[in-house]
């Protein structure tokens, strides 16, 4: 039975899909084999030998630490896509309310009946502080094309609005996602220059870190919208809080709240809400209770951030898995050593990631504790797992 720790509340619809004949699940468990998790922080989690995988239940990884897992052979998944229906309805939440000033007109009908006043007698009146502008015609600038970024350019097409988008790694499927009104540009400058409102849905990366600073405003229109449900490091608060102040910025929407941001006026501070609707908590559970599934009971491998995905039927009685660096001669020695042991391979799969690649053979002998170790010391090799079918 495989052993499988929840780091947090994980949804009763994606458990339910690990099968409690097969699979001892829980938050108390030690000598786990797979993580579940959702926000809990795991740098300076001891992982334990036995731990194969961890599957965070949502898209960003930032919790996780990749280079240690990689190391350690432990498979790190994600979800991608399985919340873009719940972000995508807050980024256009985050358009209105960065057109209309909603918030602020409801804390001043609330604040009049605090004050004993007739909201009825006053509301016309009062209203005009509020008004705001439509969406509808405005140009609205997509920065980062992938599961999130394409639904909410597509909807804005849907809702009148002009959309360019920018991405500098979109895939094929991506591009065939996207609505043929969409203008597709290469030039980040350019989707700057055009843009009313700004939606940001790109990953964090050193690159990124910081990309929505002073150098970026100052390329874009005076009094430009900004909707970040991305990172909140995307954004140099310094940066943001002076273009708000000059009114560079007119708006900022942001589900990343800190107390020195939060306090600026034009910033509306959402408490990071972007996944957080019932639906995306359950498709974020079952992929990634899916995936670890498959990947522990079958050494097939979907949406990982750290390693190649790799998926094989079965062909035969028994299946190596093999997680290793990305060196010249891997294949040779691994299939070499075998043959060495009178094991003949029946199905062969190898794919590469960046410095790490994953190798799965099927064979019909039973592979005794030789195998395991004449495999185990061949230079660069980092985890060999055995599966019976």
């Amino acid at each position: 039975m495989y052993r499988i720790k929840t780091m947090n509340k994980i949804s009763p619809k994606g458990l339910a899909r690990l099968d409690a004949n097969r699979f001892d699940v829980g938050d108390h468990l030690e000598q786990e084999q797979a993580i579940l998790v959702r926000s809990a922080k795991l740098h300076e989690y001891d992982f334990p030998t036995e731990l194969l995988s961890i599957a965070r239940a949502g898209a960003g990884v930032n919790n996780i630490p990749l280079d240690r897992c990689s190391e350690a052979g432990i498979v790190v998944f994600n979800t991608p896509g399985a919340n873009a229906n719940a972000v995508k309805e807050l980024a256009i939440t985050g358009l209105l309310l960065a057109s209309r000033n909603i918030v602020g007109g409801i804390e001043w009908v609330k604040d009049q009946v605090k004050n004993g006043v007739d909201v009825a007698q006053v509301v016309e009146k009062g209203k005009a502080a509020f008004a705001g502008q439509e969406i509808m015609g405005k140009t609205l600038g997509v920065v980062g094309l992938g599961a999130i970024g394409i639904q909410v350019a597509n909807a804005a097409v849907a809702l009148g609005m002009d959309v360019v988008g920018y991405d500098p790694f979109l895939s094929v499927p991506s591009a065939l996602s996207l609505s043929p009104k969409i203008n597709y540009v290469q030039d980040l400058e350019k989707l700057y220059q055009e843009s009313d409102y700004l939606s940001l849905h790109l990953p964090m990366t050193n690159e990124t870190r910081g990309s929505i600073n002073k150098s970026a405003f100052a390329q874009m229109k005076d009094g430009v919208r900004i909707i970040n449900l991305a990172r909140g490091e995307l954004v140099h608060t310094p940066d943001m809080i002076a273009a708000l102040e000059s009114g560079k910025v007119a708006v900022y929407v942001t589900d990343f709240p800190d107390s020195e941001i939060s306090a600026v006026d034009g910033v509306v501070p959402i408490p990071h809400l972007g996944a957080s609707t019932q639906e995306s908590e359950e498709n974020c559970a079952v992929m990634a209770a899916n995936q670890v599934q498959d990947y522990l009971e079958n050494g097939n491998i979907t949406n990982s951030v750290n390693l190649p995905n790799l998926s094989q039927d079965w062909q035969a009685i028994s299946r190596i898995c093999i997680i290793h660096r990305n060196i010249p001669n891997m294949l040779t020695s691994v299939t070499s050593r075998l043959s060495q042991d009178g094991i003949n391979v029946e199905a062969l799969s190898c794919k590469a990631k960046n410095a790490y690649a994953y190798m799965i053979l099927d064979v019909n002998e039973a592979i005794n504790d030789t195998v395991i170790s004449d495999l185990t010391s061949i230079d660069g090799i980092l985890r060999v797992r055995i599966l019976k079918k």
